[in-house]
């Protein structure tokens, strides 16, 4: 997928390997983070979503060479309170926030979760201004992480930081590197998994590797750092940003689960003291979204890591 982004449009290019025949509103919805999938419908039956030029239906099927544009306009005006929370800034200026997110923080309101989560924190601690080009709710997000998961998360404090952010993550223009724990000695000491991952037709909960033409290009690099105590600390670096796809992975690629996974590796939590999810996000290298400027992000590694391996000198 290319993009293009210029002031308050999101443009999008659906290219091979990608789901053609796919509804739009589930296509736009992986592709960005930072809008709903009834945000992005909104903006359909508002005729805010072209395809190829004319408007379209949030359920029109997607193929390949379709020219999609998003036209954000100010966003609804949703009210959500900021709340005082403590946050780990890794970097902030005018434009952009990076953050240590902690593990168990979801990171926006949703079923279940309408207060206490980061984008309350963030709105406090910016004074109510974050990018409003994405959904009310989700201010300033441009990137996800499971509530369970820990580590780097960048944030649009503008609107072209906004704009510019999305581009870099849809365009795979960021590094992203992870660490995690999985069960077992894994076998050999690196590799890549390159496959597709979709919905489990079994439990639509759950995410799974299926064949073509299902799902999406996923794609992860991995590397055993150390094995210890009967499980294998391992750095992934990913090359796409699917649903799940290093718990997919690790668990059904390479079947080892992650320690402390609730619905990929049942049965782990709480195994040696384990009492969360063991997967970090360590490092994120982006761009700066209007300086241009080449940024480089670690996220300290949670004390958990070191009984399996982990120490200055896994790097």
């Amino acid at each position: 997928m290319n993009g293009n982004l210029d002031r308050e449009t999101i443009t999008l290019q659906v290219e091979h390997g990608e789901s053609s025949g796919e509804r739009l509103d589930l296509f736009l919805v992986a592709r960005l983070p930072g809008f709903s999938r009834s945000r992005l419908q909104a903006l359909a039956k508002e005729g805010r979503v072209l395809v190829n030029g004319h408007p379209a239906a949030p359920k029109r099927a997607v193929v390949v060479g379709d020219r999609i544009e998003i036209l954000t306009g100010p966003p609804d005006s949703a009210a959500l309170s900021g709340e005082v929370m403590a946050l780990e800034i890794l970097f902030e200026d005018e434009h952009l926030l990076v953050l240590n997110k902690a593990e168990g923080l979801c990171v926006h309101p949703g079923a279940g979760n309408s207060t206490g989560t980061l984008v309350q924190g963030l709105l406090e601690h910016c004074g109510g201004r974050l990018s409003g080009l994405g959904d009310p709710e989700r201010p300033g997000i441009v990137h996800r992480l499971d509530k369970d998961t820990s580590g780097c998360l960048a944030v649009a404090k503008t609107d072209p930081a906004h704009l510019a952010l999305v581009e870099a993550f849809a365009s795979r223009e960021t590094r992203k590197e992870y660490l995690c724990v999985v069960t077992g000695t894994v076998r050999g000491d690196s590799g890549r998994m390159e496959n597709r991952i979709g919905r489990n037709p079994g439990n639509r909960q759950k995410m799974a590797i299926v064949p073509g033409p299902q799902g999406k290009v996923a794609l992860t690099d991995w590397e055993v750092l150390a094995r210890e105590g009967g499980a294998s600390l391992v750095k992934c670096r990913i090359h796409t940003g699917r649903t799940h796809q290093i718990r997919v992975h690790m668990a059904y690629g390479l079947g080892h689960a992650i320690l402390g996974d609730p619905i990929y590796g049942k049965g782990t939590l709480q195994r040696d003291g384990v009492t969360r999810l063991m997967l970090h996000a360590w490092r994120l290298g982006l761009n700066h979204p209007v300086t241009g400027e080449p940024l480089g992000f670690e996220a300290p590694v949670p004390p958990e890591f070191g009984r399996f391996g982990w120490s200055k000198d896994s790097r």
